[in-house]
This record gives C-alpha cells, structure tokens and sequence, in this order.
C-alpha cells in the first residue's frame, strides 16, 4: 500500500534520451542518470515508473567512455517527442571522433519538435557545433571555457555557474554538477519530496537553483603559452600543497627566470599573483557554499594556518571570512 500511495499514477513525469558522445565523460552521465533513477521509484528499487530513461543510438551499439567502460544503447535516434528532455553528454575534445550525422540530425529533429536539449560537460560543443546554441546562454565548464570561446566566439558563453537554462537549452558544466540540475528537473516534473531525496541518497544538497556558481570557477585568465597553460593546471592541482617555484619550474623543464618572463607575457601577472589568487578564488567559493571549518578551507587552499588566512582574506576582499560567510547564507535565505 505504501508504495501504491508513493508512486504517481497515470505514467511518467519525466522522460529522459540519453545521447552519448564518443568517449563521454562516465561522471557526468552516471550523476545525472543516478538522481533520475533514484527518484523514479521507490528507495533505491530503480524502476522506471515516475521517470524513464534511455541511451540513444544504433541498435546494439557500444558507446565507450572516456575510461574504457562501455555502455550499451538501448533505443533509437526516433520520435524525438517521445522525451520531455534530450540530454547530450560530451566527451574528450581531443583525439576522438565526433558524433555521427544521425546524432545531429536526431538533435536538430527535437529542437524542431520544441524538445529542450540538456548538455553535459562538454555536449555544449556538441550542440554548438550543429548550430543549436545560437542566440542562447551557454554554461561551459571552467576547462574547457577557452577552447569554446575559440571556436564559437560569437556564442555567450559562461563558466561562472553550475549550470545555465535558457529557455529550452540547458547546458551544464559537468561532473557533479550534472546531479544538481536533475535535481532541479526532479524537483519541477516529479516534486521537490522526490528532488530531496534523490540527492540525499547521493550525498548531495538539496536541488541548486540555476544560478549555484561552479565551485572552480577561480582561472580567471586565459594563457596562450602552452608552457603557461601547463604551469597553470599545475598550480591548480597542487593548489593546497603551495608548490615552491623552483620545483615548479623544475617540473617544466625551465628556469625560473624563464618561467617568470614567460608567466608575466602571457598573461600580464607573476607566477606567485596567479597563485594567491586562485587560493582566494576557490576559499571565497568554500566560504560562502560549504559549513567547512575556516582552517579547513585556509589548509585545503595552500595557506599556512587560519590567522594567515583570514588576514589575506581580509586584505582582499575588505570583509573577515566569517562574516562574507554571514552575508552569503542571508542572500539566500
């Protein structure tokens, strides 16, 4: 009876077509696909009654993810109106095929049909390319911002939030990001009950709205120097271990000196501003959208302790971590 009472009569409420790029990211695909599935039925019993989904493509078709696992389609490219949503998931932007004609060919089929089209991750290029994005606001993530701004100049582009919609086009950064906007579909089609608890199972907040900014939204330069751009990811991926500049340029194969000129060319900065601000960019974030600890977030951002933190805080951004805090939580409230 319980489960009588908890499921919708009548149908699904939402309906979702998966269309998988080759070598998609396996993150973006498997969050999303988890918090429908997870508000579909009961507890974690995964049937498809208040929602359905399917992967798209040839029939008996294996799309290989970006690590190696296969997934195997379970539907066709028709009847694009079948779906309330078709949901693109990219991939790797670099050695891989593109989709097929069919699958661009299925896409502009449902923007015809007035079918909202979601891109994962890097499916905004995908839709970009087949002239679908035109006129929109487009979400893209943090690394892959440049490389969409150098192909599509003309299109608005973003990386400052989770995720974007735009009338009928909904694009998203990727990775955990792809739970929170089912979450935020969950909660319109199904209810906000079925929203929470599909992403409490998960480990998650409550369904972000559009507006939830990307936590790494930090480069906020573009380098063209290619050693540059390795120096940069490199910075970012130990950001919390304040890799020393000799060791870092050491790293790349260069002087220090060499480093320092080529950093300050290319992008206006020295080696050690970029770092500093990236270290205030990813603690303002952490402030303002998580409970951590303030020496949490001061050790986790490559600062010394708490007190050096929340004095570079404060010369920065003129307010005590504690109190941006404060200000943050009162503007959502």
């Amino acid at each position: 009876m319980a489960d009588a009472q908890a499921i919708t009569a009548g149908g699904p409420k939402l309906r979702i077509g998966f269309v998988l790029a080759p070598r998609f990211t396996l993150a973006a695909f498997a969050n999303f696909v988890d918090a429908i599935r997870l508000a579909a039925d009961q507890r974690d019993r995964s049937r498809q009654i208040d929602c359905e989904w399917a992967v798209l493509g040839e029939s008996g078709e294996m799309i290989e993810a970006s690590c190696g696992l296969p997934v195997q389609t379970g539907d066709t490219l028709e009847s694009p109106e079948r779906f309330d949503y078709i949901v693109v998931v990219g991939g790797l932007l670099y050695g891989r095929p593109r989709v097929s004609s069919n699958v661009n060919t299925f896409l502009k089929a449902a923007a015809a049909a007035h079918i909202p089209l979601v891109a994962l991750c890097t499916g905004s290029f995908i839709l970009a390319r087949a002239g679908l994005l035109n006129g929109y606001q487009v979400c893209v993530s943090w690394l892959h911002i440049a490389e969409f701004k150098d192909e599509f100049p003309t299109l608005n582009a973003e990386s400052r939030r989770q995720f974007v919609i735009d009338r009928d086009r909904l694009t998203c950064a990727g990775g955990t990001s792809g739970a929170r906007l089912a979450g935020h579909l969950i909660e319109k089609h199904v209810g906000r009950g079925r929203a929470l608890k599909s992403l409490r199972i998960m480990i998650e907040e409550a369904a972000l709205p559009a507006n939830a900014w990307q936590p790494e939204e930090v480069v906020s330069r573009v380098a063209h120097d290619n050693l540059v751009k390795k120096a940069m990811l490199k910075i970012e991926q130990n950001i919390g271990e304040n890799t020393h500049l000799p060791e870092l340029a050491r790293s790349l194969g260069i002087s220090i000196r060499q480093l320092q000129r080529r950093f300050e060319s290319d992008i206006g900065i020295s080696v050690r501003e970029y770092r500093r601000g990236l270290q205030l960019s990813r603690a303002k974030w952490l402030v303002e959208h998580s409970d951590w600890p303030m020496t949490k977030i001061a050790l986790d951002c490559g600062f010394s302790d708490s007190a050096h933190f929340t004095r570079t805080f404060k010369e920065h951004f003129h307010v005590l971590p504690s109190t941006d805090r404060k200000e943050a939580g009162a503007r959502r409230d």
